[in-house]
């Protein structure tokens, strides 16, 4: 039963936003309640969209006053769907999508709803970019607060390494901007903690030059040559690989039949790319080879139709310190158990320049351990909901011998706050402290949870 608000309340607030405010009862709620992932079916009291950063203080107000559960939405693109609370108030961002490059000063400004093919569109215009992940649909904000992994972390690190300072609305309403000169210490936490510390409106980030053109796509290698394929992704992986080049292995069916894909971007000098890539072509039965040279927004939104908006998913994923053979077989033998061959599997190889800044550096830790594991079950319909989830799960378990024990807070799915720690490790006690110190109440809880002493 979705909680009702006097109908003064509501008008009231509605005159403060100059964005616009959805309820239960408006024609558009269903729609504008959904987020990425279609399993997700949450239903707040009201939703504001807002179109600028008063209008977000007014919404943080608003909740506080009449204590109503506060999510924040930028995306919206998480698996866990967070985004959305049942019976309170959805703090939306997405009107808020101003971008301002400064060429020469390398950095762009970008508001809390911009999604990553704005900024990317923005930036590549002048031949630079903000290292971001690896789908062009997943909103900013969600990215660089939980870290940001993706095709340009050997070179320039993770998103929220690359985060210059940051314009927050805290839980308390009042606005700031934090940055290594002022509130260094929430600026610290917002670089990988996650939403708990406030709504971030607007984004400075550090550019980069990048492209126009990259090499990038697969190479797809055939099943039955899986094991030998994973084998010489990590033996490739242990070599000295170039912070240029990012390469991920990923099971995937093509055709109705399972493929094993080796994706990658080349992001360095041209002269140097076909030595670069070469090694690749050589692990097995090559079914095609995708690989070729393409614009960096083009590769940002390559692997988008295979993750549509709607689609019902569910994750479970980990890092590992090694790969050894008894986890690609188990890898290999599980996946073909899928019930749905919208489902995948990545494991990426994280290196170079992510590696380099100590794992206390931001809140963001996870530096040391080379490849992050991911499970992806993709499904349809809601009938095929436990088949896909008990699949997901067993998956899971099997792969637990192998398990760093840490965890991409990004790749965290709905039902598994138990892992927060390890999201954080080390750093999750510095985090608990300043969580106490900026939200003591922990108004910013709809999300992956840090709470406060």
């Amino acid at each position: 039963m979705t909680r009702t608000l006097r109908h003064g309340v509501v008008t009231a607030f509605r005159e403060q936003l100059s964005g616009r405010l959805v309820s239960p009862s408006d024609a558009r709620y269903d729609k504008a309640r959904r987020v990425w992932n279609g399993r997700i079916d949450r239903r707040p009291a009201l939703i504001a969209f807002c179109a600028n950063e008063a209008d977000v203080i007014a919404a943080v107000r608003f909740a506080r006053e009449h204590e109503l559960f506060a999510s924040v939405r930028g995306g919206g693109h998480s698996c866990a769907g967070m985004a959305v609370c049942n019976d309170g108030l959805v703090i939306d961002l997405s009107l808020m999508k101003e971008v301002e490059v400064a060429a020469e000063a390398r950095t762009a400004n970008a508001q809390g709803g911009v999604l990553w093919r704005d900024l990317d569109r923005s930036t590549q215009c002048f031949g630079l970019a903000v290292p971001g992940g690896t789908d062009s649909e997943v909103g900013i904000a969600g990215l660089t607060l939980g870290g940001g992994n993706g095709w340009l972390m050997g070179l320039y690190g993770a998103t929220c390494d690359n985060l210059l300072a940051a314009n927050v609305v805290m839980a308390d309403g009042r606005a700031l901007r934090a940055s290594s000169e002022d509130y260094p210490d929430l600026f610290w936490a917002l670089r990988g903690g996650g939403g708990n510390f406030g709504i971030v409106t607007s984004f400075c980030y550090r550019l980069h030059p990048v492209g126009p053109t990259v090499i990038g796509g697969a190479m797809v290698y055939a099943y039955r040559d899986a094991e030998k394929v994973l084998r010489h992704f990590r033996d490739f992986s242990r070599s000295p690989v170039p912070d240029a080049l990012t390469v991920f292995a990923c099971l995937i069916y093509d055709g109705g039949e399972p493929v094993v894909a080796i994706a990658a971007c080349y992001a360095g000098p041209m002269e140097h790319a076909e030595a670069t890539l070469a090694p690749l072509r050589g692990w097995g039965s090559i079914v095609s080879d995708q690989m070729r040279s393409m614009p960096y927004v083009e590769l940002q939104s390559l692997f988008d139709p295979a993750r549509p908006a709607g689609r019902r998913c569910a994750m479970r994923s980990n890092f590992m310190a090694t790969l050894p053979d008894e986890a690609i077989t188990t890898v290999v033998q599980k996946f073909t158990a899928t019930p749905s061959t919208l489902s995948a599997v990545i494991i990426e190889h994280c290196h170079g320049a992510i590696t380099r800044l100590a794992c206390d550096a931001t809140a963001f830790p996870l530096r040391s351990n080379p490849y992050h594991f991911e499970i992806l079950g993709f499904w349809d319909h809601a009938d095929e909901d436990q088949s896909n989830l008990e699949w997901v799960a067993g998956f899971f378990a099997a792969m637990q011998p192998f398990d760093a024990g840490e965890v991409y807070v990004n790749s965290l799915d709905e039902g598994e706050d138990h892992r927060v720690r390890e999201a954080y490790g080390l750093n999750y006690s510095r985090l608990v402290k300043l969580k106490s110190k900026f939200d003591p109440t922990n108004f910013f809880r709809c999300n992956h949870n840090i709470a406060p002493r």
